[in-house]
């Protein structure tokens, strides 16, 4: 049973903006209003998490085991991107050691996110997941890790260095140079490359140019998509295909996920702002807008196509909303032009997704199927997540206090320059209207290695 706990101040806060005795409701254009639902979303979805508890697992959902469970390792990098997005959207910093326990601790013996009790199931793509998490840490500038350890710029670099790597990539046939979908040889899965993780290590190299200025992740970045586009995985309408096996790389799976096509969206997004607003990727960006609201967003209210209506979503497919509403709260972030069009939808969507909360013992779990006008009677952190993120995305990014700031040396692997700072003058654009350690601390020699391969030209040679 999900534990719950009070919260006064939220409470207060829902009362004085119309909350029921039971469920949560929202008025979409306060932001007091967004934060205190925010708020209690954010602690029912914390209490699915127990990795800080004596004897398990720090960093990950409790379900996820070494033989395979309900949420997979990759959810427990998604959590702290979420809780860190939603720190930096509302000041609250209660969660912090929780996130950055959860952080650390599941680094892996190299400082790259490939800890070995995971290896039998690692997709590039779950690495990915915990790298782009390491660089939301970096960019709202949260509390580094000790010095002897590293920081998480460094953990970032690391994990695009070994994923730059001719070892992970196809090296013959029509998927030539792109990221095969699963690691290890051994594990199933090996022989079929997927969007998903091709397009996660795109908005890794597209967030690094951006934090480093460093041209050498730009110019990977924009290598990523032009191949993305060459083999078929995103179409001439924008769509994004899934994926396709190695030895049939025409033969593409052409279901659509809206996570997928959020980590694309908000990837191009960085790169239009690390461009000062190039005209090719305003042009992506406009498109893929388009092509996510219409696929992702009937009636104004995010629906994984792939899934939803025939109800057979799996475990790991009740997170990607989350994701799909943080991609377009960030592109909004990095082309503010962008929100005339994005902000009604992720409102709209919000309100309905809040609506859902009326479940479970406390009357305000919520559910999954946002379209539907009463709870679905699920719940899990996939629907608690989503629902966060839903909240978070209509909010604005906000300074918060009680952090060290960044002190990231950048030396995972190679990089040039400073933090980022944000360009808003949309230059290009049509219109102006975005407590613990890990156990490992061994070297960052592999992640360096891979780096200098990088640098040194090699990148999908």
């Amino acid at each position: 049973m999900v534990r719950t706990v009070s919260n006064s101040l939220a409470c207060a806060l829902l009362a004085v903006h119309g909350a029921l005795a039971a469920g949560i409701t929202v008025d979409v254009e306060d932001a007091d209003s967004i934060k205190a639902a925010a708020a209690l979303v954010a602690e029912d979805l914390m209490s699915y998490y127990n990795g800080n508890e004596s004897g398990n697992t720090p960093g990950i959902l409790p379900e996820a085991t070494t033989a395979g469970g309900d949420y997979y390792w990759w959810t427990g990098g998604l959590l702290w991107g979420s809780m860190l997005d939603f720190r930096g959207h509302t000041g609250e910093t209660k969660y912090d050691s929780l996130i950055s326990q959860g952080l650390q601790w599941q680094v892996g013996q190299n400082n790259d996110y490939l800890p070995a009790n995971w290896s039998a199931q690692l997709g590039n793509d779950d690495q990915a997941i915990w790298a782009l998490s390491a660089l939301d840490a970096d960019e709202s500038e949260f509390t580094e890790p000790p010095s002897a350890d590293p920081q998480w710029l460094d953990l970032a670099i690391n994990v695009f260095g070994e994923q730059a790597s001719d070892a992970r990539r196809v090296d013959d046939g029509d998927c030539k140079g792109a990221l095969r979908w699963m690691i290890f040889t051994f594990s199933n899965g090996y022989d079929y490359v997927n969007s998903a993780s091709n397009i996660g290590f795109f908005n890794l190299a597209a967030q690094l140019a951006w934090v480093t200025k460093n041209e050498t992740y730009a110019d990977a970045a924009s290598d990523t998509y032009d191949l993305l586009k060459d083999i078929g995985f995103v179409t001439d309408k924008f769509q994004v295909y899934d994926g396709a096996h190695v030895d049939e790389c025409s033969d593409i799976n052409k279901v659509q996920f809206s996570y997928t096509a959020a980590l694309l969206l908000q990837g191009s997004a960085y790169m239009y702002n690390h461009t000062n607003g190039a005209t090719e990727w305003k042009d992506r960006i406009d498109r893929l807008v388009d092509a996510i609201t219409d696929t992702f967003f009937p009636d104004g209210v995010a629906f994984e196509a792939a899934c939803e209506k025939a109800s057979n979503c799996n475990t790991d497919m009740l997170f990607y909303k989350g994701i799909l509403h943080r991609g377009l709260g960030s592109t909004m972030q990095m082309a503010p032009y962008t929100a005339d069009k994005i902000l009604p939808v992720l409102k709209t969507s919000a309100k309905a997704a809040v609506a859902q909360c009326t479940g479970g013992d406390n009357g305000r779990l919520c559910g999954y199927h946002w379209s539907s006008a009463k709870n679905d009677g699920t719940s899990g952190a996939g629907q608690q997540l989503s629902v966060l993120s839903a909240l978070v995305s209509i909010l604005p990014q906000q300074a918060v206090a009680a952090s060290s700031g960044s002190g990231s040396s950048g030396n995972g692997t190679t990089t040039t320059g400073g933090s980022g700072s944000q360009n808003t003058t949309d230059s290009g654009a049509s219109n102006t209207d975005v407590p613990g350690s890990p156990g490992a601390k061994l070297s960052t020699s592999l992640g360096a290695l891979m780096g200098a391969l990088v640098l040194g030209g090699l990148f999908l040679a």
